[in-house]
């Protein structure tokens, strides 16, 4: 197992080698990466790792770029992050999803429920209890106003953790503190026209119904309107598709297992498959610490 300081300067771990040869498959780690095996004490280059030597040289010579010298280490290292010539936090949505769009960044399904596990084991019981009161609440209230903001105060809360910060009860129900409005009207519409799109022997609303996903992570994450949040969502996630439906159905599959488990597993995969999306709305959309 392995440790690995991202280019925000952050720990990331524990991490086998097979997720650090997805990294650099992925082009989210390179050489100049800096890693610490299991017992060891000293940070070193990820090159000077033997069993590495072969991804990186693989990864080198299909992007040339990356062969050379790296000019910026804590913007080419470690966890995806946006262009250094753009500012942090955009909220202008046009160069929000162009900044997306041009990363070299590719959806693994394995990495995604791999880090979503780690976390969930890493605080099990407060992410489970979080987790389980919202999706409860949300179950039980049944209002379709009322999915928005519980679906963007959960994934508020999600994101928090997934960043290193302090992650309270109240950041699971911060969706009706200051964004309700545009979290209810996103949440309405999207459903409204997904529902319409099934109608249409069910490919446009299952198209829509994934490609506007980010909608809420948006929405609590960058100061933009509801529908400004559904088109960058549906302008990034029509380049992963694929990619994210897979994700989606593979968390479908662990829910079905679950749900045989007396209903009590739900209270686990639920929780692990959106923490899965949470990692890849990250990964996309992430900006320097």
């Amino acid at each position: 197992m392995y440790q690995m300081i991202g280019g925000d300067e952050r720990e990331y771990g524990p991490l086998t080698a097979e997720q650090l040869r997805e990294f650099i498959a992925a082009g989210r780690a390179n050489g100049e990466t800096r890693i610490k095996k299991e017992g060891e004490t000293e940070w070193r280059p990820l090159a000077s790792y033997p069993e590495f030597s072969d991804p990186l040289a693989a990864k080198s010579s299909a992007s040339p770029l990356l062969s050379g010298p790296v000019p910026d280490s804590g913007a080419m290292s470690g966890l995806p992050l946006p262009s250094p010539t753009l500012p942090s936090g955009l909220t202008d949505p046009d160069a929000l999803a162009a900044d997306a769009l041009a990363r070299n960044y590719q959806i693994s399904i394995g990495l995604s429920f791999g880090r979503a596990w780690d976390l969930l084991k890493s605080d099990f019981w407060p992410i489970i209890g979080v987790s389980a009161l919202v999706l409860l609440t949300m179950s039980v209230a049944g209002a379709v106003y009322l999915h928005g903001p519980l679906l963007g105060g959960l994934f508020a809360y999600y994101l928090k953790r997934i960043r290193g910060q302090s992650a309270e009860l109240a950041d699971a129900f911060s969706g009706f503190t200051g964004k309700f409005l545009p979290l209810f009207l996103g949440g309405l519409v999207a459903s409204l026209l997904s529902s319409i799109g099934m109608l249409f022997c069910l490919v446009p609303g299952i198209y829509l119904a994934v490609a506007w996903l980010f909608l809420y992570p948006i929405v609590m994450d960058r100061n933009i309107g509801f529908w400004e949040a559904m088109e960058v969502s549906r302008k990034v996630l029509t380049k992963h598709w694929w990619g994210m439906f897979l994700l989606l159905l593979v968390s479908l599959v662990f829910n079905m297992g679950g749900a045989l488990l007396c209903g009590v597993g739900t209270f686990v995969t639920m929780p692990l498959g959106m923490l899965a999306v949470a990692y890849v709305y990250e990964d996309l959309f992430s900006v320097p610490k």
